[in-house]
């Protein structure tokens, strides 16, 4: 790994752990040289990038603003031009599930490593929020989407997280135009439930295959499902 690259997975992993987030200053170009063991041009030089793609800015002088502050999370704009192209029906939503399909079968592959993962106890929580008898379809959902996100996210990896997060954010009104439309949401959601139960326990017994089969059925079942009863008409 180059220097370059050094600072940029570093910056990422203290993301997505969660030890950086907005608001929130990297250390000082000389601290972040000395700890990684590269030299100061390098830091500059990929935090240039990370200015470019909009997640931090950096400021001078002594005061507040000064140093190199996290401003953004990269999700938030990738999950606005998700939206744009939504709107403009040029992204397919079976486009979409394959993304989803391709992120998340290779990021429970990696999170089966760590069943013990902090994500993991997060996405446990989030299925016993899921199970409360009065809760509608919109919060069940909202609920569901960063039960998946905190799935890749026990991967650690910081871009699939982002895009997983992107996707949460870009597809919520379409999925539930897609509740909607079905006969039986109540069923649905019972074997929604189930299947992600699976999928955590698959997790939790460090059986990387059987989860990615797990996740993919589920998605995938449920896009399915949604045409079926959509009328088999095209989902954009």
């Amino acid at each position: 790994m180059s220097g370059y690259d050094a600072v940029l997975r570093h910056v990422e992993s203290e993301l997505t752990a969660g030890r950086l987030g907005v608001g929130q200053q990297l250390p000082g170009e000389r601290r972040l040289a000395e700890g990684l063991g590269v030299s100061r041009a390098t830091v500059r030089e990929a935090i240039r990038v990370l200015q470019a793609m909009g997640v931090v800015r950096s400021g001078v002088g002594s005061g507040p603003d000064a140093g190199t502050t996290v401003i953004a999370d990269p999700a938030g704009g990738l999950g606005s031009a998700l939206r744009l192209h939504l709107a403009t029906r040029r992204l397919p939503m079976a486009d979409l599930v394959d993304t989803r399909v391709m992120i998340e079968s290779h990021a429970v592959r990696a999170a089966a490593a760590t069943p013990d993962h902090p994500e993991l106890v997060r996405a446990a929580d989030l299925l016993v929020r899921m199970d409360a008898p009065d809760l509608d379809a919109d919060a069940f959902h909202l609920l569901d989407a960063d039960f998946h996100v905190a799935l890749t996210a026990a991967a650690g990896n910081a871009v699939n997280t982002a895009v997983m997060a992107a996707l949460r954010d870009a597809i919520h009104r379409t999925v539930l135009d897609a509740v909607r439309a079905l006969p039986d949401w109540s069923r649905t959601a019972v074997r929604l439930r189930r299947e992600h139960r699976g999928i955590l326990r698959a997790l939790r017994a460090g059986d990387a295959e059987l989860a990615a089969e797990r996740v993919t059925r589920h998605v995938r079942g449920f896009h399915r499902e949604w045409v079926r009863h959509a009328g088999g008409r095209r989902l954009t």
